[in-house]
């Protein structure tokens, strides 16, 4: 009873009709064509006759998702989160475990959860901001082409610092940037954009590696089991991608249905979060964290890593995810509401987060029950990806074959992240981990700036459909990069029966 009443409310969140803040992006931000619109991100209020003086025809039926799809995806978790493989249940919730182990996992997974969901509120509101301040097209573009170039020239080097100072302290960087951010959005309003999307970026970055391998660190010290980090992977994409909808679900009650209400108390929640983050992480514990000399970490760098070809391999296929993935969310909701309809984003959102979530459920399955070999489903998973977004590429404008093509996307995601982290902790040493992980990010979001300047100058040589297609071509050479994994095993394996 309980939980069907929290399904209810969550669900009268998330799925709050037109009145309520939702993810309405605009399709001619992304769209070939001289127009401008009046924001890149969640806008609420603007009637038809403002869509129309823009020179775009808009339908007047709404396309939501059916919430059948809801009560779908809550059931399909539920089910593969209920008889989940009781090798995985028995590692995850071991009561045999010491109490030292057991104590970090709960207090990582609480610090990780509200991480997120500062990452998931940066995501919302920053969107939000967009159209509260009426931003255009061409100052979107110098943002996001700003927090790239931050990604490649300074990011890049993040890694190796994380590895240096320790990854709590950088997981601690993480929160630091957002307390900035906030505290300079509360007193300085939108001035200084550039700031605070350099400040963003580099934070989104440190969160898309420090927390992994702060965990798989202390799990190698604390752990009583190998492969206690792989079960933690999973579980961390779940609880990213619940947090993730939290976000929305909060950005929902703050705003609670008025467009035009001042966007200072998503950034004062913002601020809460993580000044509590903060608090808890440096006085949860202490990290015993061995600082490494500079050339000793290059030696180390360059033994284990650039010497290794399978590392690039794996290198190589998370680059391609990064770069995929960054493509899709930026192209996503202009490709859906290409032909000019109204679609309710905000709904569609979470969908693709549950599937996301159903995704990461299913890793346990493969590594239990099922028994597939790792490079055999990851292999296929990344072709699925290739094959959906080809059908995105390819400018189809059914909405039904585009979700489900989204859900697809998704689903094959949550699979991919946490098989990567495992393949990361299968050749990767913990030393150079972070290193390793954001050096290999460096030409997708290289590339990522590349091709958002070649938009900005020359839109009509980079339209939607062909940087969905260079995105799908990437999902392929990740396949490929896999392959050749796979290929290189099996070899490896071979040369040393034969010994």
């Amino acid at each position: 009873m309980t939980q069907s009443i929290l399904f209810r409310i969550l669900l009268h969140y998330v799925c709050r009709r037109p009145s309520s803040f939702r993810r309405e992006k605009v399709l001619a931000i992304f769209k070939g064509g001289s127009q401008e619109t009046k924001a890149f991100g969640d806008i609420e209020g603007i009637g038809l006759s403002d869509y129309r003086s823009m020179g775009v025809e808009i339908e007047s039926h709404i396309w939501v998702p059916s919430k059948a799809q809801f009560v779908f995806l809550f059931v399909l978790c539920f089910i593969s989160l209920f008889y989940l493989p009781a090798k995985t249940t028995a590692n995850v919730f071991d009561h045999a475990s010491s109490a030292s182990f057991h104590r970090f996992q709960r207090n990582f997974l609480a610090i990780f959860v509200l991480s997120s969901v500062i990452q998931g509120s940066l995501d919302v509101f920053g969107e939000y901001e967009f159209a509260f301040y009426g931003v255009s097209k061409d100052h979107i573009l110098r943002t996001l082409c700003i927090g790239y170039a931050a990604s490649v020239m300074i990011g890049s080097f993040l890694g190796v610092l994380s590895d240096i100072i320790g990854h709590r302290r950088s997981c601690m960087l993480f929160l630091l940037l957002h307390l900035f951010v906030s505290v300079w959005k509360i007193l300085a309003g939108n001035s200084a954009a550039w700031l605070t999307c350099t400040c963003l970026s580099l934070a989104s970055l440190l969160f898309s590696f420090s927390f992994e391998t702060w965990m798989v660190v202390e799990h190698r010290k604390l752990g009583p089991r190998q492969d206690s980090p792989s079960d933690m992977f999973w579980i961390m994409t779940f609880f990213e991608c619940a947090s993730f909808i939290g976000s929305q679900v909060l950005g929902n009650y703050l705003i609670n249905g008025n467009p035009n209400k001042i966007t200072s108390p998503a950034w004062k929640e913002i601020f809460f979060l993580a000044l509590v983050a903060i608090i808890a992480l440096g006085g949860c514990w202490k990290e015993n964290h061995e600082k490494p000399a500079l050339e000793k970490y290059i030696v180390s760098f360059r033994r284990y890593v650039v010497s290794d070809k399978r590392i690039w391999l794996i290198g190589c296929a998370q680059a391609c995810t990064h770069f995929s993935t960054s493509i899709f969310w930026i192209l996503w909701a202009p490709t859906v509401v290409a032909d000019g309809r109204q679609v309710s984003l905000g709904l569609i959102y979470p969908c693709l987060l549950g599937f996301k979530m159903f995704g990461s459920t299913c890793f346990p399955w493969f590594h239990g029950p099922l028994a597939i070999h790792l490079e055999d489903y990851l292999l296929y998973a990344f072709a699925t990806m290739g094959v959906a977004l080809s059908v995105v590429a390819y400018d189809y404008q059914d909405i039904e074959v585009l979700t489900i093509a989204f859900y697809i996307i998704h689903a094959s995601t949550g699979v991919v992240l946490p098989s990567l982290a495992k393949l990361r902790t299968m050749y990767v040493p913990n030393e150079v981990r972070g290193g390793m992980m954001c050096l290999s990010l460096l030409p997708a979001n290289a590339a990522l700036l590349f091709l958002l300047l070649l938009r900005r100058f020359h839109g009509k040589y980079m339209e939607n459909s062909m940087m969905l297609a260079i995105a799908t071509m990437a999902m392929f050479l990740a396949a490929g990069c896999i392959f050749m994994l796979k290929r290189w095993g099996k070899q490896l394996h071979q040369s040393i029966h034969r010994l």
